[in-house]
């Protein structure tokens, strides 16, 4: 084991940087929580507009944004590991099962909690709704 002062440099293309320098650019929740909710969004309207394969890769993408976050920020890591496992497990079992009713039901229990752990944490006046407009940005229709 070396000296605990010493810094473990990393080499790039670009120069070197420490492992600190790396850890410290590293994104934060609110960076991710903007990608979160647009996914959420499309994710909404993909079902909605039963195009399933969608819905489903916006869950799985969404789900794995969140798995970055509670990585990077331990102190949220049990609250969002326990809206994973009892939210948007249930929302891709709905898009599995194409079943838009207990999807819809399913989102806007996810959304109720997402607000309830934004006020948790002392960012209450963050609170997540579902824009009026679907994205224009894709195709939302079924691509069977």
């Amino acid at each position: 084991m070396g000296n605990l002062d010493e810094k473990i440099v990393v080499k790039t293309k670009h120069g070197e940087l420490t492992l600190e320098q790396l850890a410290e650019v590293q994104p934060g929740l609110a960076r991710l929580m903007k990608e979160v909710g647009d996914r959420f969004q499309v994710l909404y309207y993909a079902a909605k507009g039963r195009n399933w394969k969608l819905a489903e890769h916006e869950q799985r993408v969404t789900i794995s944004i969140l798995k970055t976050g509670a990585t990077l920020r331990p102190k949220y890591h049990q609250d969002i590991t326990s809206f994973i496992q009892s939210h948007l497990h249930s929302l891709g079992e709905s898009i599995k099962a194409k079943d838009w009713q207990t999807f819809e039901h399913s989102y806007k229990n996810a959304v109720e909690e997402a607000n309830k752990l934004h006020e948790k944490y002392g960012y209450g006046f963050i609170h997540y709704k579902l824009s009026k407009n679907p994205p224009n940005y894709y195709d939302l229709s079924p691509q069977d």
